[in-house]
């Protein structure tokens, strides 16, 4: 247990314009609080930021006392690093301004906007960045590990629309780094997690999008899962980077353009979007159709922002998740039956196995130029198991490694460490491949200390610890 005088605690609290919350306090267990159940922590001390200096502050008082450091900006990490054990958790959730330029197409955002926040205010000019799937993911989490979703073939990972970051380093400094200012930090956060610093500001390209896109879901039946899977490979592989089309291998959620027969059976879904003219994008999806036959479908043209959030109902807080991933340069037949196999055998009603299609722009991008370096997956897998009560853990637990372990035959290097679980820190250096070395060597120069270790850690070189 941490011991610090009740004087000291009370000249942090007299320093910060946020809250200072201490065990007892209201709201100190809705701010500890994160999006995966499992995760049940008690920080000693709870600085809710409410402004840069405020992190400063707290990053100055952490150090000073030798505190274990957390760091939330949407809770949403499937690890639970956010929140640590009679520490400091600096919670950045009360910082979500979002200030658009639509003239220069650029977007400065907060550490604790959700990509619900960050989607709302582009989307007022017609404009987006490349972001995740699930709306109330955190933007800080999502860019420092990567970032990817519908509009990444198109456009990018995250990190390669990132111009610049406001850094609150482990020495306290408040630092900007870009391509032209502290240019290896600039490379270090563009995939390196949160391990060189707190992020207080980051700097978005934004695109031409929407305001109203066309996207959707064709659900096949289970037992066609290998004539879906097997075109979906092939067809994925040469669609134009305006297309995404992902995969989806669960029970059937209580969908309206699904017959109520279907609902929890297992099934194949499709999920499409396409940035771009709608009258070409229905000429590109029409082969999609022809891989079964469909249960049903939803497809047209709906806001950006509601396909951001289509799959939020399926994934809300509260419940118990444990995920795994490998990467894939391609869907061998042998992933592919591998999947239908596990598939099969789904140990929830939540639980589901999804294919993330890449590749395009993400993968034109050489792999040293920043620390994400896993530019030949064309797909990630997330192995997304869910499910609601501890007495189910081990047999969940046991079928999503199971699955990794079947699957990693067909794998490829690199991994995505935003995907990462909390006992995975084995996997770290071979996420990062190529760029580990040069990410233990910015880690030694930027936290000799490793005073920012609630992530999934790079540590300093020995001799600097």
């Amino acid at each position: 247990m941490i011991d610090l005088k009740q004087e000291t605690i009370d000249a942090l609290r007299k320093r910060l314009t946020g809250p200072l919350l201490l065990p007892g306090d209201i709201g100190y267990d809705e701010a500890r609080r994160i999006w995966n159940a499992m995760i049940d922590r008690r920080p000693a001390l709870i600085a809710r930021c409410a402004s840069t200096g405020d992190v400063v502050e707290a990053v100055g008082f952490a150090r000073k006392h030798n505190l274990l450091v957390s760091v939330r900006g949407g809770g949403h990490n499937i690890a639970g690093n956010a929140v640590c054990d009679d520490g400091l958790m600096i919670d950045l959730s009360l910082m979500k301004g979002v200030q658009v330029d639509p003239n220069t197409h650029r977007a400065t955002v907060e550490p604790g906007c959700t990509l619900a926040d960050f989607d709302k205010a582009a989307q007022v000019h017609g404009l987006a960045t490349p972001l995740g799937i699930n709306s109330t993911t955190g933007v800080a989490g999502l860019t420092l590990g990567g970032g990817f979703g519908w509009l990444s073939r198109k456009y990018g990972m995250t990190i390669d629309n990132l111009l610049s970051a406001e850094v609150v380093t482990a020495d306290g400094r408040r630092v900007r780094a870009s391509d032209t200012e502290n240019r290896e930090l600039f490379w270090g956060v563009r995939g390196g997690g949160g391990n060189f610093g707190i992020v207080t500001s980051f700097e978005f390209r934004l695109h031409p999008v929407g305001p109203e896109v066309l996207c959707g879901l064709i659900v096949f039946p289970f037992d066609q899962a290998k004539s879906v899977l097997t075109r979906f490979a092939r067809f994925t592989e040469t669609m134009p980077d305006e297309l995404t089309v992902w995969m989806v291998a669960r029970k059937a959620p209580p969908l309206p353009f699904l017959p109520e027969s279907v609902h929890g059976k297992e099934m194949v879904a499709l999920a499409l979007f396409y940035t771009g003219d709608p009258a070409e994008g229905e000429k590109l999806i029409e082969p999609l159709r022809g891989f079964g036959t469909a249960l049903g479908e939803h497809i047209g043209m709906q806001p950006y922002t509601a396909w951001q959030q289509a799959f939020d109902p399926l994934l809300t807080p509260g419940a118990r998740n444990y995920w795994k991933s490998h990467n894939f340069s391609r869907l061998s037949g042998g992933a592919i039956d591998a999947i239908i196999e596990y598939a099969g055998m789904l140990p929830s009603p939540q639980t589901e196995i999804f294919i993330g299609t890449i590749g395009g722009q993400t993968a034109r991008v050489a792999p040293e130029a920043m620390a994400y370096s896993s530019r030949d997956a064309q797909y990630v897998m997330n192995v997304h198991c869910r499910w609601e009560s501890a007495a189910e853990d081990e047999r969940c637990i046991a079928w999503a490694c199971e699955f990794f372990v079947k699957t990693k035959p067909f794998a490829s290097s690199g991994a995505y460490i935003n995907f990462l679980t909390r006992d995975e820190t084995d996997r770290i250096a071979f996420a990062y491949g190529a760029t580990y070395n040069r990410l233990v060597e910015l880690k030694s120069k930027y936290d000799p200390s490793n005073l920012f270790r609630m992530n999934q850690n790079i540590k300093p070189a020995p001799d600097q610890r």
